[in-house]
């Protein structure tokens, strides 16, 4: 009967002790986007008028840039968006009477001074909006 004891208690003394180890996905946080930048610049290369605004991945926007046309930058620095440092954001970019395109790439938000720059190209109907540094 001693036998029996310490064989069923192997079992269950080895599935307590994996109830506390962590899986590897629960431990697992979620990789930084790079570059970690708190500005984050939109270049209109594009053959429209567009305006866009930083876009979380949670979905959480902030203030939109006013409407700008071909050949000009608009920054939103995302210290002053309300942002928590660590935050994965890409810009929403909308074309004046057209649709709306994502970019390309998340960059981190941090408290760095850094900048990261998208380039917006295409059309009205057809934009583009990609990471270039």
């Amino acid at each position: 009967m001693k036998r029996t004891l310490h064989r069923l208690a192997l079992p269950i003394a080895g599935a307590a002790a994996l109830a506390v180890l962590p899986s590897a996905a629960a431990s697992a946080a979620p990789s930084a986007a790079e570059p970690c930048v708190q500005k984050v610049n939109v270049v209109n290369n594009g053959a429209y008028v567009l305006s866009w605004q930083a876009s979380s991945r949670t979905g959480r926007l902030s203030a939109a840039t006013d409407d700008y046309p071909v050949n000009q930058t608009r920054t939103i620095d995302l210290s002053t968006a309300g942002y928590a440092e660590g935050t994965q954001v890409r810009p929403l970019v909308q074309a004046v009477a057209g649709t709306q395109e994502f970019g390309n790439r998340y960059v981190s938000y941090c408290a760095n001074g850094q900048s990261a720059t998208y380039s917006a190209t295409g059309t009205t109907l057809d934009p583009a909006v990609t990471l270039i540094g």
